[in-house]
C-alpha cells in the first residue's frame, strides 16, 4: 500500500472574468473554488517537523486567486480550473495530482451548487 496525502483549501470565494453568454462577460463573477493536492507523504511527521515537508496551505489560495491573469478572461470555468492545475504543478514537483471544485454562485437560484471537478494528474 502505497501512503498518500492530500490537503486542502476549501470554499476560497473570488471573482473571475468567466462565462459564454452576454450577461456573463465583461464583468467579474463570484466562484466557490476548492482545491485538494495530491503528494506522496514524508515516512513519518514528527512534532517539529517543518513547513518543507509537506505544501503551504496559502500557495493553494494563490492559485485560486492572485495567479489567476488579470483582465483574462476565461470562457469556461474548467479553464480556470485548468489554469489553476497548471500553476499548483508548476510550483512544486512533489504534487501528483490536483482536484479543483468550482461552483458558480451567480447562477445559483435555490443555494444549488452548479460547476465542474476537474482531476488533473501529473503528466
Amino acid at each position: 500500500m502505497t501512503d498518500s496525502l492530500t490537503l486542502q483549501f476549501a470554499d476560497i470565494e473570488t471573482d473571475v472574468l468567466t462565462g459564454i453568454y452576454s450577461e456573463e462577460t465583461g464583468k467579474p463573477q463570484p466562484l466557490r473554488i476548492t482545491i485538494d493536492v495530491h503528494i506522496r507523504p514524508q515516512q513519518r511527521y514528527e512534532p517539529d517537523t517543518t513547513l518543507d515537508a509537506s505544501k503551504n496551505y496559502m500557495d493553494l489560495k494563490h492559485a485560486a486567486t492572485e495567479a489567476l491573469p488579470e483582465g483574462v478572461h476565461f470562457k469556461l470555468i474548467e479553464a480556470v480550473a485548468d489554469h489553476i492545475c497548471e500553476t499548483l504543478f508548476l510550483q512544486d514537483a512533489r504534487i501528483h495530482a490536483i482536484t479543483v471544485k468550482i461552483v458558480k454562485l451567480a447562477i445559483a437560484v435555490d443555494n444549488e451548487k452548479i460547476g465542474i471537478t476537474l482531476h488533473r494528474e501529473r503528466p
